[in-house]
């Protein structure tokens, strides 16, 4: 008479009796959502739920009873670090050892028995392990696997800039070549980034077309439900709560305990106090003169900068921004451009030209009066070759030169902290396919981040704003400033 397989709360509901513990009604919700989806599928799944929910130790009873179920399983591991994959092996082995169920899985000699793998007694001559550990970093070339547990491979130190967010992905994609055909994939962690890997929808600035884990079923569980209630009662009361967020930093309780997509430790350029605005510059004729209007709001001054650089590596990108000033003292930042040259022109044109002549295109197409340009650096060698591509673009806007001697940190907190906190700024919404909100997101002091387009805008910001009456010349177009009007004076007077 064959015995029916326990199911994985009944696996769960035992653990929990030899060790002398209640099991938790989130636990049995767990419990039954990965064995359905292990029975019915789909098999790619993320389980997020708050710190401390003993979300791991769940997973970690979901390896044993699949072992339970079938003793030819390979099941692998990945972490930020070895030692955290390892950690939930020795848990698994643990289990193993102790479960009453699993007894008969315990091998008569232990020679593949330690932290970091293990073989349970097993009928198929297998090469892989029933279980092993790796880091994600660690080399998983030539492992093959019917089960791969993803679990807090989103740490901090993997996620804390776009370069390492990339690479995580890029190692996370070797997943595909270790996965046996119609195998299990389980994510298990707590958001550490607003570009989480962990992300329900697509973050346009990123480049990506679809969120990361796009197509896996999802598992939620924050600390507080909508209705305010605590997720663990007995262990989490509304009192505790209450300590834990009063203790803790809002992003960080925001993303580990509510499982938002944002920093830890929320940077103070918050992208959500721009104003977004989708309207173009217009021009308009009334009363005699032209005038440049956003909208309902006439632009009566404007400051553009240039951040030159080469972009070698480990320099800074080059970048030129435009912010419009309106009749109500609000900054407009209508456009960031990131400039890039091409080797495949430089028998044409050399690197300096390039990027001079995509600035005068620029400062054309959005009728800009002067472009200050940074000449710290490779600067000082720019400002006539700007004005020389500013010519030959039949446009005669003014070039200044600035000497930048403050730090570029204290200038980017400068320009944008008065500005957000007072609601004076507004940002055309093209902005947000680039990666300028991307470092407004990201931007900490020594934080090391990219900051080329911060430091632009920046610039635009604490430069004294255009607004003297100027000469119209032919080739320019209409000058759109209250009083940037033509003059004509009587030269003829005696001495």
């Amino acid at each position: 008479m064959s015995v029916e397989r326990a199911s994985l709360a009944e696996f769960v509901w035992i653990w929990n009796r030899v060790l002398g513990l209640e099991t938790p009604a989130h636990h049995q919700k767990m419990a039954q959502w990965l064995q359905y989806h292990h029975d019915h599928g789909p098999k790619e799944l993320l389980l997020m739920a708050f710190r401390n929910s003993g979300k791991s130790t769940m997973v970690g009873l979901f390896c044993a009873w699949l072992l339970y179920g079938n003793p030819d399983l390979r099941i692998l591991v990945l972490a930020a670090d070895l030692d955290l994959a390892k950690k939930m092996v020795r848990n698994v082995k643990r289990i193993v050892e102790r479960h009453p169920l699993l007894k008969p899985a315990i091998p008569a000699r232990l020679s593949d028995w330690g932290a970091e793998r293990f073989t349970i007694n097993r009928p198929g001559e297998l090469r892989d392990p029933s279980m092993q550990a790796a880091g994600i970093g660690g080399n998983i070339t030539g492992s093959r696997a019917d089960v791969v547990i993803c679990d807090d491979v989103e740490v901090p130190k993997t996620c804390d800039t776009a370069h390492k967010r990339s690479e995580l992905r890029e190692k996370l994609g070797e997943i595909s070549y270790v996965l046996s055909p119609g195998g299990m994939q389980v994510f298990v962690g707590t958001p550490h980034s607003y570009y989480s890997i962990y992300a329900g929808e697509t973050r346009p600035e990123t480049g990506e077309d679809a969120p990361f884990l796009a197509g896996f079923s999802r598992f939620c569980l924050p600390i507080v439900d909508a209705n305010g209630q605590s997720a663990w009662p007995e262990r989490f009361s509304q009192a505790k709560i209450a300590q834990i967020r009063a203790r803790t930093a809002a992003g960080k309780f925001a993303s580990q305990m509510m499982l938002e997509m944002v920093p830890p430790d929320q940077g103070t350029l918050d992208p959500a106090r721009l104003h977004p605005y989708d309207e173009d510059a217009e021009f308009e004729s009334a009363n005699g003169e032209f005038r440049l209007r956003i909208g309902a709001r006439r632009m009566v001054a404007a400051s553009c900068h240039f951040d030159p650089s080469f972009g070698g590596k480990g320099q800074d990108g080059a970048v030129v921004a435009a912010v419009y000033i309106c009749d109500q003292g609000e900054y407009w930042l209508h456009d960031v451009a990131y400039l890039k040259t091409s080797a495949a022109l430089l028998d044409q044109e050399d690197e300096a030209s390039q990027l001079c002549r995509q600035v005068a295109e620029f400062v054309k197409r959005h009728h800009l009066p002067v472009v200050r340009v940074e000449t710290n650096g490779i600067g000082r060698f720019l400002p006539n070759i700007l004005r020389r591509c500013l010519k030959q673009a039949g446009c005669v806007a003014s070039v200044v030169e600035c000497h930048e001697t403050r730090n570029k940190e204290a200038r980017i907190g400068d320009a944008f902290g008065a500005v957000l906190a007072a609601g004076l700024l507004h940002g055309h919404r093209a902005i947000w396919q680039g990666p300028f909100i991307r470092e407004m997101r990201e931007w900490r002091p020594g934080g090391g981040n990219r900051d080329d387009g911060l430091d632009a805008v920046a610039g635009c910001i604490l430069a004294e704003p255009v607004r003297l009456p100027r000469v119209t010349r032919a080739g320019f177009g209409r000058d759109w400033r209250p009083g940037g009007t033509v003059v004509r004076a009587d030269q003829d007077f005696v001495p």
